[in-house]
């Protein structure tokens, strides 16, 4: 297909196979790309290895979300900031995956999961960083002290696709982010070598953005899909923004 921009969600994903690693950006609502999620479920792909901050589930109305994948039976691995929910009173669907064994999981530390993708972006292949040091997450792996203080080595963390979520997009790939949008997008899209984007306004010509308004540059973006406007849309509607009373 001529261009990055694709006429739909699942042509978006069609040739993603089994077996491939998958960023999701998002922090709960903003930002993540809940009509690609969507897309993929139906698409069916198995075995995947899928990178987030959380698994979800736990958000009324439900959302798609890695859970939704969980429960389809697609996904072989889950790396997260969040494995587990953050209130004792929310119960993820995840969880009982995890528990079972049908499912693996790994724990990151929020910032550790957000460097490991910014590294592999930068070509980085690894860093050392002091978080999690001296707690189970540490166990068994490779320390090193610098300057009288205890640092763990971690790896860099390519990925096959990134999946993200922006508010405007011009034809070359250039993305805007709408305030808190800008958690996981902008590393996962650096890290990814498949930035898929789903986008709320309609796709500008390209270099129509102001450069200085620039988040991600269509460098590191392969595919874009604009958002249809309700009720041809998917979630949420058209924007990602609380409306206040």
């Amino acid at each position: 297909m001529p261009g990055k921009q694709f006429p739909s969600f699942a042509a978006a994903v069609a040739d993603i196979p089994d077996g491939a690693t998958i960023a999701f950006g998002g922090f709960a609502m903003p930002g993540t790309p809940f009509n690609l999620i969507a897309a993929l479920a139906e698409h069916g792909a198995r075995g995947l290895t899928l990178i987030a901050n959380t698994t979800g589930g736990a958000q009324q109305p439900r959302m798609p979300d890695i859970g939704m994948l969980v429960e389809r039976g697609q996904v072989r691995k889950v790396i997260c900031a969040f494995t587990a929910a953050t209130r004792a009173s929310d119960v993820l669907p995840f969880t009982k995956y995890y528990e079972s064994g049908e499912v693996e999981a790994e724990l990151v530390p929020q910032g550790t999961l957000a460097e490991r993708l910014r590294a592999a972006g930068a070509g980085i292949p690894a860093f050392y960083t002091p978080t999690a040091v001296g707690t189970e997450l540490a166990e068994g792996r490779e320390t090193r002290v610098i300057d009288g203080r205890e640092y763990l080595l971690e790896y860099a963390l390519p990925v096959d696709y990134a999946f993200l979520r922006a508010r405007r997009a011009d034809t070359f790939g250039n993305l805007l982010f709408h305030r808190s949008q800008r958690n996981f997008n902008p590393v996962m899209a650096t890290a990814a070598r498949i930035a898929i984007a789903e986008v709320e306004e309609p796709i500008l010509p390209a270099g129509a953005i102001d450069p200085d308004a620039v988040h991600t540059s269509g460098i590191f973006v392969h595919r874009l899909v604009e958002i249809p406007p309700p009720p041809a849309g998917l979630w949420p509607q058209k924007r990602q923004e609380r409306v206040r009373p």
